[in-house]
C-alpha cells in the first residue's frame, strides 16, 4: 500500500467502502472526524445551549436581528424569549397576557411593536434664527466693595472693567460658534455667518 500512487490508493479505498456495511462506514466516518479537524464549525452547535444564550445576551436588538439571518440554528437562538424578555423589561414593557408554552417569539414581537409606536425620528437641529444665546451677566457678590481686590473694583472713572473673556460689544461678530449637531462642515458654517 505504501508503494502505490495516490490514484491507486483512492480506488482501493472507494472499493473497500462500497463493500462495507452501514455500521462499518459509520465507524470509518468517526475515525476520520477524529483524525481530520473540521473547519468552520458553528460554535453554537458545539457549546451547550445555556452558554450560547449567554453569549447572545450581550448583543443589542439590531445585532440579534442580524444574527437571525445567519442560519436556522442562530435564528432559533436569537428569537428566544429568554433574550428578548430582558430587553423589554429594561424599558418597563410588559405583556398583557400570559403566553402558552407553545408560543415562541412573543417578547420579540412586543419589542418590535413598542419600538414602532415610539415613531423614532432623527433629531432636528433648529435654524440659526431659533437659537437663543443668553446674555452673560456678572455675578453679584455679598462681599462689601472695599474688600475686593484692585483689579475687581473697576477703573478710576467708576466704569466697571470687563473680565478678559468679554468684549465691550454685546453682539460680537468675530467669534465663530460651531454646532456639532449640524451636519455642515465648520468651514462652510463660517462662510455662511
Amino acid at each position: 500500500f505504501d508503494k502505490w500512487t495516490d490514484g491507486q490508493r483512492r480506488r482501493i479505498l472507494v472499493d473497500l467502502l462500497e463493500r462495507c456495511s452501514l455500521s462499518q462506514q459509520k465507524f470509518c466516518a468517526q475515525q476520520l472526524q477524529a483524525r481530520v479537524p473540521t473547519e468552520a464549525v458553528d460554535f453554537t452547535t458545539r457549546l451547550p445551549r445555556v452558554l450560547s444564550l449567554y453569549i447572545f445576551s450581550f448583543l443589542d436588538p439590531r445585532s440579534l436581528c442580524r444574527c437571525a439571518q445567519v442560519s436556522w440554528h442562530w435564528k432559533y437562538l436569537s428569537e428566544l424569549d429568554q433574550l428578548w424578555m430582558l430587553k423589554c423589561l429594561r424599558f418597563g414593557w410588559l405583556l398583557n397576557f400570559c403566553p402558552t408554552p407553545f408560543e415562541q417569539g412573543v417578547w420579540k414581537k412586543l419589542y418590535v411593536e413598542m419600538v414602532r409606536e415610539l415613531r423614532l425620528t432623527r433629531p432636528q437641529t433648529p435654524s440659526k434664527d431659533e437659537f437663543i444665546v443668553a446674555d452673560v451677566q456678572a455675578v453679584k457678590s455679598n462681599v462689601p466693595e472695599r474688600k475686593l481686590s484692585v483689579a475687581g473694583r473697576g477703573t478710576a472713572r467708576g466704569r466697571k472693567e470687563l473680565p478678559p473673556w468679554r468684549s465691550s460689544d454685546r453682539n460680537p461678530t468675530d467669534t465663530i460658534r460651531y454646532n456639532y449637531l449640524d451636519n455642515c462642515d465648520p468651514i462652510e458654517q463660517a462662510r455662511q455667518a
